[in-house]
């Protein structure tokens, strides 16, 4: 199976590193320690399409580095949390630009940013104590923030997600958000729940968002997913019927589609809806289902 989007890393995330301050401190001395260039949120780029470094010495005296890793080399690689950040919650957050310089970076590359995103936006949005409300302080090489107030630890959040088709009788079931681009189509998705397992969130969202039940649920790929910061878990479904019932607060519309209809689309023919971007593990799921 070909490896979802946002995957494949190629940084050794070198933990023990972020418990050595004397050691994170001469790793961000290092004459070769690259800096990943940011606009806000937004990645640098190379007139090449990879991803823009430049060196620490680029790094403002009140911003607090973030270690990402170290290459094969050794190398280390940070990116910068910048004093008084703001975060976007507006849909430019992934706007079209966005969407074009990740479909081009290079699978570790993409995943190198992914990573440096939600940790970023994690810090900008987790900046006091959830237990005491007080301020909290960076700590563990970006990895986590800790409150000299109580000490409670904080780290940064993974909101798992269901990303999943029903199949029935050769068919897989497509939805459609609302404002999604013309003919745009992909497979249902939601939030697990406290208490849920992955089983059961795939049958109840598709169950909420369709109004078909199914039965016997089965694994496919999982992914990391940045904005801000999800873990999509890819399963495929056996639906117990084909009937539809629209929820259409969740959903603008939905179809069943033929595999070999799915694997017109997935080679670039029209057909009756246009396909996920091919870094959305909603790409490599139907690509899996349809056997591509």
């Amino acid at each position: 199976m070909e490896a979802p989007g946002f995957t494949g890393g190629t940084l050794d995330r070198s933990d023990a590193l972020r418990h050595d301050p004397e050691g994170l401190a001469a790793a961000q001395r290092d004459w070769r320690a690259r800096l990943l260039v940011l606009d806000g949120l937004l990645p640098g780029t190379t007139d090449d399409g990879r991803l823009a470094w430049t060196s620490m010495a680029d790094m403002s005296d009140d911003a607090e580095p973030i270690l990402l890793g170290l290459d094969e080399s050794s190398r280390p690689h940070f990116a910068a949390l910048l004093a008084g950040m703001q975060v976007d919650n507006a849909p430019a957050m992934r706007s079209p630009a966005l969407m074009a310089v990740l479909a081009a970076l290079e699978p570790g590359e993409a995943a190198t940013y992914a990573g440096a995103r939600s940790v970023i936006d994690w810090h900008v949005r987790h900046g006091f104590c959830a237990k005491c409300g007080s301020p909290t302080e960076v700590f563990r090489a970006g990895w986590a923030r800790k409150c000299p107030n109580c000490g409670t630890e904080h780290f940064p959040r993974v909101d798992p997600v269901v990303i999943m088709i029903a199949e029935h009788d050769g068919r897989a079931l497509l939805g459609r958000g609302k404002g999604w681009p013309p003919g745009r189509y992909s497979a249902l998705a939601g939030f697990l729940e406290p208490g849920e397992s992955i089983e059961e969130a795939v049958a109840r969202e598709i169950l909420e968002e369709s109004g078909v039940r199914v039965g016997k649920v089965r694994y496919v790929a999982s992914q990391p997913w940045p904005f801000p910061s999800s873990l999509m878990v890819a399963c495929v479904a056996e639906a117990e019927d084909d009937a539809i019932t629209l929820d259409v607060n969740e959903l603008e519309d939905a179809m069943w589609v033929p595999r070999e209809m799915v694997r017109a689309v997935l080679r670039g023919e029209e057909g009756p809806f246009v396909a996920p971007p091919s870094y959305a593990i909603a790409y490599t799921l139907l690509k899996e289902w349809a056997g591509e």
